[in-house]
């Protein structure tokens, strides 16, 4: 199983960048691992809400392939702890999931087009985080899940 992450828009912060890094660097131990970072729309202070939801839509959905499992990170999805989430990852590596892609939208969230698309909704918390800091929360969790899987002390 490969894992992709889809992510709206740049970090700017150093801090955000090398723990998202850390992390990262840990995953591949496990299994392929790849980001794709879109693009913020140029000129979107100009437009409605609704209106980047749909652009940013298009472009999340072209990103996508048809085997893709697609999960989106969404303030609606269901709501994991660390064992039950390293137990949904086992079972998508145990269907023989080929690409497990996640998604973290922008700051209005997602079209109705991304949502017909996904296959699952997760939520890593109640609260709301920017979409930067998610990535380096997510991939915290992403690791624990693996290290889990894999009976390593990290959890502990």
């Amino acid at each position: 199983m490969k894992i992709k992450l889809l992510m709206i828009g740049k970090t700017q912060e150093k801090y955000l960048i090398e723990g998202f890094e850390i992390y990262k660097k840990r995953i591949v131990h496990y299994l392929p691992f790849e980001e794709m970072m879109i693009p913020v729309l140029k000129d979107n202070k100009n437009m409605k809400d609704a209106e980047v939801k749909q652009k940013e839509g298009e472009l999340l959905l072209k990103n996508l392939r048809e085997d893709d499992f697609v999960v989106l990170l969404d303030e609606r999805g269901k709501q994991y702890d660390s064992i039950e989430f390293s137990s949904f990852l086992q079972q998508r590596m145990n269907v023989a999931t080929k690409t497990l892609t996640f998604i973290i939208g922008g700051a209005f969230g997602f079209s109705d087009e991304v949502y017909a698309r996904a296959n699952h909704q997760l939520s890593i918390s109640k609260m709301t985080f920017s979409h930067q800091i998610i990535r380096v929360i997510f991939m915290e969790q992403l690791y624990r899940a693996f290290s889990i899987i894999n009976n390593e002390p990290y959890h502990k």
